[in-house]
């Protein structure tokens, strides 16, 4: 019996369609929707990921998320496996996916079950992150310019930043999202909760440079050694709604900006990419992160770092991701998605 990578997807169309049906403007569900873009960007590669699996003896299958429940239930769980592209439990459904996975019995190619209902949750993962003792902003959750949590210390060298709190890939963070006082961010915190309907977290702003981390286990071996740290340049000291929307879908198919340059930290200063490493190390140990994930870094020239984020559902065709797998694994995305399948397969059976 040939193994089937099941590879569940939310296309941007139907998430913004159930947006508007609750009453959010087009614009905004346009804006949300987004988040999904890399659904829209995957799909030329579906022929080109069918063929890499099939000569692995692999079928693909990708399912959209309405209708992921039906598929589980028609497959033989112990010959196939759910690969997530898209998480979300809140204005986005790829998260469900999981949960009907493990309800089968299905194996699955990524983190921990509980990840992928926490990642999205900047407070709450946040908190989590302290908890392991790792170095993340001082963080407080606003709902409406209402601080909900204890607020930082007045003082704040670098002043603040405002992002929503459960919305990916910028949406939300306007150019004015680093801000002097703590007063002026729960302005932010106010448009947010008007325009997103979403809580914000107000975090002390931490200086230095962007270090994108990604990670793809294709030889199934475990470990923190395929993860890649670039440096990003893009040219700003942080990347707003708009720069990240001229890097995703049609945009990007349209050369209308150019990627950030992106330079691999361990080459250039490989005492600090082993420091981010052991931080990498210490979520994939007390988290359960695996298979398939990102991070987001700050690291100032001192080799002084902090953890901003983490991603369950790094977004496979996005450029930083795609250079990664070029420069760590010599390989484009179809042939290393259906390699990390067949090592997943056949860890699966020994």
């Amino acid at each position: 019996m040939k193994n089937t990578l099941i590879l569940a997807y939310e296309t941007e169309q139907s998430c913004a369609a159930r947006l508007r049906a609750t009453g959010v403007s087009d614009a905004r569900a346009a804006e949300i929707a987004f988040y999904l873009a890399q659904s829209t960007d995957i799909l030329p590669e579906f022929p080109a990921i069918e063929r890499a699996c099939a000569e692995r003896d692999i079928i693909f299958a990708p399912v959209e998320i309405a209708s992921v429940a039906d598929v589980i239930s028609q497959t033989v769980p112990t010959a196939a496996a759910l690969w997530l592209l898209t998480d979300g439990i809140d204005y986005y459904n790829g998260s469900f996916a999981v949960a009907a996975a493990s309800a089968a019995r299905m194996p699955r190619i990524g983190s921990e079950q509980s990840l992928f209902f926490l990642a999205q949750d900047k407070f709450r993962s946040t908190a989590v992150m302290r908890e392991l003792g790792l170095p993340v902003p001082n963080t407080v959750l606003t709902r409406n310019g209402i601080p909900l949590s204890p607020k930082p210390p007045e003082a704040c060298e670098h002043g603040y930043f405002v992002k929503p709190n459960r919305l990916g890939a910028k949406i939300g963070i306007s150019d004015d999202a680093h801000v002097e006082t703590f007063e002026e961010a729960l302005q932010i915190s106010r448009r947010i909760f008007r325009d997103y309907r979403d809580d914000a977290v107000v975090q002390t702003y931490v200086f230095g440079r962007n270090i994108r981390a990604s990670f793809l286990d294709v030889t199934a071996g475990g470990g923190v050694d395929p993860l890649g740290l670039y440096e990003v340049d893009s040219g700003s000291d942080f990347q707003s709604m708009t720069e990240s929307f001229a890097l995703q879908g049609k945009q990007s198919a349209e050369r209308i900006s150019p990627n950030p340059a992106l330079q691999n930290l361990q080459l250039t200063n490989p005492d600090h990419a082993e420091t981010l490493k052991a931080m990498a190390g210490t979520l994939m140990a007390g988290l359960g992160l695996k298979s398939v994930f990102s991070l987001d870094f700050r690291l100032t020239s001192e080799g002084e770092a902090c953890l901003l984020e983490f991603e369950v559902c790094p977004g496979l065709p996005c450029f930083d991701f795609c250079h990664y797998l070029r420069d760590r694994w010599d390989m484009a995305l179809p042939e290393a998605m259906a390699v990390a399948a067949s090592s997943f397969f056949s860890n699966q059976k020994s």
